[in-house]
Formats: structure tokens, sequence, C-alpha cells
């Protein structure tokens, strides 16, 4: 998270070194910003190697080159330039950077540097929660200069600004709506952790392990999964176990409402293998702890969802792992041993779920009681929280409020200041071939219309590098007529909030596009078959509501393999 907020800085400096500075002052500001850049540099390295002492002298060099940026664009002649019909823009834009990247260099990297990491981390098994909670001031610190330098950066209208100042402006945007994320997910973390981890008694979680290769909007199927208990910071495995053997419901076991039935009929309420077909996390979590409840009288506190790809992140902070009658799993051979190799060695898919409850709890294991790098660890954490393949759900509605708005809880916003789009993919057949599928997005923000709206391109290409033979039943799951090598996938996209999808081509060609609605977006659902070796095209024109702002944002489902994204935003709409 550290580093993070450092690239940000580094960027924000860099960007400018083609922006045309007129003048002694600025000629004095841009050296300034790029020397904070160097210092910047020197910081994230001494902090990655933990140098705690030389990392607060560059710390004090880097606040006095950013506040010497920020008071050369503070002076009255550059206020008065700010407001002149040419180039004034550029002037207040280039000064509200300054005094962002002179408040982050303040107020949150200070924050920061003052924390220790080992915090953060388990030791022998339990997290230390009383210094957890004391770590709490220092990042609420961090996460209100981010956001408050985040909400500077995102009131710079972007008319008439030049393209490298303009390309700054929304790059550095970009950069600390990600790193605002982090840091509400770490302040939130200190401040409920210590309860979730059993402060105030007992905690009972259910940890949903998805398995990639059979997708599903959140990531992939709850293939197996373990019981865990949390009392005063220590974690104990109760019980593990495939998600199958919780079976079939006669009907669903908590009502669906109409919106939900139209898009996935009641399956999510009857298969614990469906119960995320929806992208929303908490719809289901809260089916999959009711469908254990049913099965064994058990009430849990929540629900944790994590996958192979996390499980291999944190291998490389806790080195190999060792599973029971089983390969050895390590940061490189995870993905492939849990989601490719489990299918040629065993046979029957519930001691397939088995081995995976079993690989998942191994690698927990080792993590709760190896002494691990702090640094390292929490590099790894960050990365899954940034993919969203880290998800929880609190049973509790006031603790559930809380994480609403960060990446973990898995809701796409309801009120929006940047419209989003989600593509999430369902297997179509109870294949396993999700391992095989490649992933590539464009989103393309288009031109400003009379009535307000924007039109949204969306380009997907899916493709899939499955062998054509050799494949076992269990992988190929219901074989298809003609070729039961080809992947069948669903995908729904949802619109922006108040938005509309107006059409979709596949390969060039018309594709019926049916639409539903799911907590008040539309979504566009269609279908394609994907043969070995092949890739499609998938191209769905989307329409925003009424808004000014030439950004957008892209939700995506996780897969064993990450997607190749692209998002070309657009100038601000003129009123």
């Amino acid at each position: 998270m550290r580093r993070t907020l450092i690239t940000v800085l580094v960027v924000s400096c860099l960007l400018f070194l083609g922006v045309g500075w007129l003048g002694l002052r600025g000629w004095q500001a841009r050296g300034h910003l790029l020397s904070a850049a160097g210092l910047a540099r020197e910081l994230g390295q001494q902090v990655l190697a933990g140098d705690s002492d030389q990392a607060q002298r560059t710390l004090s060099a880097l606040q006095a080159q950013a506040g010497a940026a920020r008071s050369a664009t503070g002076d009255p002649t550059w206020r008065a330039a700010g407001h002149a019909p040419y180039g004034g823009d550029d002037l207040s834009a280039v000064r509200d950077v300054a005094i962002a990247v002179d408040d982050l260099a303040r107020h949150a990297f200070p924050a920061l540097l003052r924390l220790d990491l080992a915090t953060l981390v388990p030791k022998a098994g339990q997290l230390d929660l009383a210094r957890l909670q004391a770590a709490a001031p220092e990042l609420s610190t961090a996460d209100t200069a981010v956001r408050e330098a985040s909400a500077r950066i995102g009131a710079i209208p972007g008319d008439g600004l030049q393209k490298p100042v303009r390309e700054a402006v929304e790059q550095l945007g970009g950069e600390l709506d990600r790193l605002g994320a982090l840091t509400a997910t770490a302040r939130h973390g200190a401040v409920l952790l210590p309860p979730l981890l059993g402060t105030t008694g007992p905690r009972t979680y259910l940890v949903a392990f998805q398995n990639l290769a059979e997708p599903r909007s959140t990531g992939g199927i709850f293939g197996a999964y373990a019981v865990i208990r949390a009392e005063n910071g220590k974690v104990k495995i109760l019980k593990q176990g495939a998600a199958s053997e919780l079976g079939v419901f006669d009907k669903p076991v908590t009502k669906l409402d109409d919106n939900m039935k139209a898009l996935y009929t009641e399956l999510p309420g009857i298969y614990p293998a469906d119960v995320n077909l929806t992208p929303h996390f908490p719809t289901a979590a809260a089916l999959f702890s009711e469908m254990y409840k049913r099965r064994t009288g058990t009430v849990v506190d929540g629900v944790l969802a994590t996958d192979p790809v996390t499980l291999s992140y944190l291998l490389q902070a806790i080195g190999p792992v060792p599973v029971p009658k089983h390969p050895t799993l390590t940061s490189e051979s995870a993905v492939k041993t849990l989601l490719s190799d489990a299918y040629e060695r065993i046979q029957k898919p519930r001691d397939q779920d088995k081995y995976f409850a079993t690989a998942a709890m191994s690698v927990f294991d080792a993590l709760l009681t190896r002494t691990v790098d702090p640094r390292s660890l929490l590099e790894a954490l960050e990365r899954a929280v940034t993919e969203r393949r880290i998800l929880f759900w609190s049973a509790r509605a006031d603790e559930q409020d809380d994480l609403v708005d960060t990446r973990v809880a898995g809701v796409m916003p309801e009120r929006e200041t940047v419209p989003t789009v989600g593509v999430f993919l369902n297997d179509g057949t109870g294949s396993k071939l999700g391992y095989y599928l490649t992933r590539a997005a464009d989103l393309t923000v288009g031109d400003c219309r009379p009535d307000g709206r924007r039109e949204l391109k969306l380009r997907l290409s899916l493709g899939s590098t499955s062998p054509s033979k050799g494949l076992s039943n269990s992988v190929l799951g219901l074989q298809l007529p003609g070729d039961p090598y080809r992947n069948r996938l669903v995908a729904y996209v949802f619109t922006p909030v108040g938005g509309l999808p107006v059409n979709a081509r596949l390969d060039g060609a018309v594709a019926p596009i049916n639409v539903g609605t799911e907590r008040g977006r539309k979504v566009g659902v269609l279908s394609l078959d994907i043969p070995p070796g092949k890739t499609r095209e998938l191209e769905v024109n989307l329409l925003t509501p009424v808004t000014r702002t030439g950004a957008v944002d892209l939700w995506l489902t996780p897969g064993a393999t990450p997607w190749t994204t692209r998002v070309n935003p657009a100038t601000t709409c003129e009123q």
C-alpha cells in the first residue's frame, strides 16, 4: 500500500515533464516536482528495504520539494493567471496537482511510515488485536489525506486542458482512486478486524474456495469450504469439506426477487454451486450461509471467499507448502496444480473438492504459523484485494454497512460518481474449461450526446487455449453436441446506474441480447460458444445516464489468468 502511494507521486511528477511551463515560477515548480519524483523513488526503495531511518530523512527532503512546488504555484500572480482565458485552466490544474502531492507527502506518507507492518500480520497463529487497534488512527489519517487529494483532483474540469496536463490529471486521479480503495479497506480493517476476530466473543465463519475452472460472476463456483473459529485474534480450522456435500434444495432457501429470478432463474437459491451466478457477493454469501445452516444447524457470522490465484500470491510470501498425499504447492505451480492437474489425478468430483479444501487450508495454516515477511505478505494481500479475489460478508448488519464501500464487499456502487460497467462470466455447461479461458476487454467512452448521455463501446475478446482432445469427463462437464471441448459462456454486462444496453454484435454479426435488471442496473445477457484454439469478439454498445464526466470504471470477473484491459476515457461534456 505504501509503495502504491509512492507510485502515485512518481507518476504525477513524471507526467509533467512534457508540459510547457511558462515563467520563472513554472520552471521552479517543475524543478521541485522532478526532485520530488527522484526522492519518491528513493523513498520507495528504502521502505521496501526496511530502512526506516533513511526513509524518514528522504521523506523530509521530499516534503521540502513538494512544499516548494506548492509555494511556486501559489503566489498571487500564478493564481491570477489561472483565470486567464488561454492557459488559465492548465495553470489552475497544475496548482491543484501541486497541492495534492504536497498533502500526500505531509499527511499520508508520514502516517504510513509510522506504521509497524508487523502489526498487520499474524504471529504464531495469532494477530495482535490491541496493536492493530492502536494503528487505526494512522490508517485513518492516511485514508483521509488520500480521499481529500482524490476529491481535489476529481474536481479539476477537463475541458480545455492541454493534452499532457489532462492526461496527467486523469492518470493521477485513477491512481488515487485505486489507492483510496486500499486505504479505505485498511482503515475499515483496523476498526472491524478486532471484533471480527473475536475481541467481543468468538466468531464462526465459512471460507468458500472459488474454483476458477468453472467461472461464476465473482470468480468461480464455491467448490470447497472450510469452517473457522476466531477468538481474541487466534484462528482455528474446525472443519473442511466439499460444497457438493450440501446437496440440492427443493426450493430456494431464501426468497429471490423477481429480477433475480428473471436473470438467473431459481438456481442461486437451490444449488450451492450457483449462489454466485450474481456478482453481488452479499447475496451469494447469505445464500451459502443459509444453505450451510439448513444442512448442519450451524449459524455462521460471515462468509469469506478466495481463490487459487490468491493462494499463489500468498505462496510468494510464505514459500512452498506441502499438502498431505498430494504435490507440494508453490507460487509458480499452484494455479495449474489446482485448476488443471488435479482433474488428471483425481477423477471423482467430490474428492476433487476435498483436495481443494485441503490444499487451501494447508496454505492458510502455513500463513498462520510460519514467520512471514510482513511487506511480502501485505503486497500479496493488496494485489488480491485490488483484483477482487478476496471477498467478505458479515451477517451483522452494522458491520456489513461499514464494509459496503470497500473492495472486499463485492458490491457495485448504487450511487455513482463515475459510471461503472460490469462484465461477469458464468459457465454454461458445468465444465472446468474456464482454466483455458483468455480474456480481454476494451471500453471506450464516446462523445457527448445532445440529451446529455454518452455512448460506451465495450469490446470483449474471449478465447480458449483448450486442447481438442485428451481431457477427462470431469473437465468437459455436460458435453455439447458436435464438439464437447467447446467452452460455453453466458456474459452478463451491467450498465452504469440509469444506463441502457443498446445492441450487440458477435464476430461482427448482430447478436441477440436479453435485458434484465439487478439492483438498479440494466443487465445485457449474451451467450457464446468458444471452440478450442478460437477467439470470439463480442461488442456491446451501452448508454450512460446524463453525465458530464468522461471517466468510466470497469469491473470484471477474476479468472485463472488476468484480463488484458484498456479503458479509454473522454473529455468532460460541456454544460
